[in-house]
């Protein structure tokens, strides 16, 4: 893709290297950049639906998806983000990832603009670099290359500000949770009625992508000797075919589901048909140490207390509030225990769903949404 004339001009270039229409983090922040007056150009890989996205004033341009991984998928995608980003002259370049980090920064600097960068994944450490010395190097020495040169960087948790900041010696980046905007969703009666379950079933919850290092194979495998709950995966992701395969291979048809996901501002009420929410991030990695992933916050949000592995931060949110039970995924047999007493345990899950508020006085999109205008006020005063 070759952009050599330049476009209308813009307040903001927006840029992710993922489908941002189902992307919710980066829909919260980009509402906040309407909310300050300001217009925004949306980069973003995927295929044009035809459907409108958020309003007037942001304009989405979809790019096609580069074959392939790591490094050289890096660099396919940066060509791409770089010929679009420099066509298009802002006030404002905010790379959403590390992978649009350097073609935003070449972008901002040829038209003397600001540059965001919004670090939501700890890079050099997630799990696709677990003993991969090498591939973590390079990551390393990609953020490193430009991180310095952003006016403001975001990021998802405590424990990720503290280590940018040591690691790259940069300003202590700002902490913006991945919670949702504050509201009482009522369940819709969607999720039951699409996973077929009874009304005095137990309905287990794993939404999100289904992908590498987050427990989906183990959590379907455990579901073998679980009584009285169905399992429903609700999201896409590229192992979604894989574990499909698994539970038809295993004969789990009776008690594992899978739905498509919904929108992202259709989720909460759907979620909310849940009796427990999963998210079992593996020990792989240094990022999943330091994650506090959106569907921990959206279980909460609905009022589902939830079944987390027990990580540093997710453990420090679930055992603070005391929301749900937490899990040790490397211990054999201990899932499948976890879960039934779960399901038997109705009134735990009675007492942890309604502990669920206190912790939206503690992390707030508010707060959050307060960080970011600023942070934007001072970058175009």
């Amino acid at each position: 893709m070759q952009l050599h004339a330049l476009s209308a001009p813009t307040d903001v270039v927006f840029a992710l290297a993922g489908d941002v229409r189902n992307n919710s983090r980066a829909i919260k922040q980009l509402r906040l950049v309407r909310s300050l007056g300001l217009t925004a150009t949306v980069f973003a890989l995927g295929e044009d639906s035809g459907a409108p996205f958020l309003d007037e004033g942001v304009h989405l341009r979809l790019l096609p998806r580069p074959p392939g991984g790591g490094p050289r998928f890096f660099w396919r995608v940066h060509s791409l983000f770089l010929d679009a980003a420099r066509a298009v002259r802002a006030r404002v370049y905010h790379a959403s990832d590390l992978y649009c980090l350097h073609a935003l920064r070449l972008a901002a600097a040829q038209h003397k603009a600001r540059l965001v960068y919004d670090a939501r994944e700890l890079y050099p450490h997630v799990a696709s670099t677990a003993r991969r010395p090498w591939t973590r190097a390079y990551w390393h020495l990609a953020e490193r290359l430009d991180i310095g040169a952003a006016d403001a960087v975001f990021t998802v948790s405590d424990s990720i500000a503290n280590r940018l900041q040591q690691t790259y010696r940069i300003a202590r980046p700002e902490v913006l949770h991945n919670v949702p905007p504050m509201q009482h969703p009522e369940a819709s009666g969607l999720l039951r009625e699409r996973a077929g379950a009874a009304k005095d079933t137990v309905l287990v919850l794993h939404q999100g992508s289904i992908q590498k290092g987050r427990g989906c194979f183990k959590l379907a495998k455990a579901m073998r000797t679980i009584h009285g709950a169905v399992l429903v995966f609700m999201g896409g992701g590229p192992l979604k075919p894989a574990l499909a395969r698994t539970v038809r291979e295993l004969g789990l048809g009776q008690c594992v589901r899978m739905v498509d996901p919904v929108p992202p501002d259709m989720l909460l009420p759907v979620t909310a048909d849940a009796d427990l929410g999963v998210t079992l991030l593996e020990d792989t990695c240094l990022n999943h140490q330091f994650a506090l992933p959106n569907k921990l916050f959206e279980y909460l949000m609905a009022g589902v207390p939830v079944l987390a592995s027990d990580l540093h931060e997710i453990g420090a949110v679930v055992r603070r509030f005391d929301v749900g039970r937490l899990v040790h995924l490397n211990r054999p047999g201990a899932l499948a225990v976890a879960i039934q007493q779960c399901v038997d345990d109705q009134d735990a899950r009675q007492r942890w769903r309604a502990r669920t508020p206190r912790v939206f006085e503690a992390y707030s999109w508010t707060t959050a949404a307060a960080r970011f205008t600023e942070a934007y006020r001072q970058l175009l005063p």
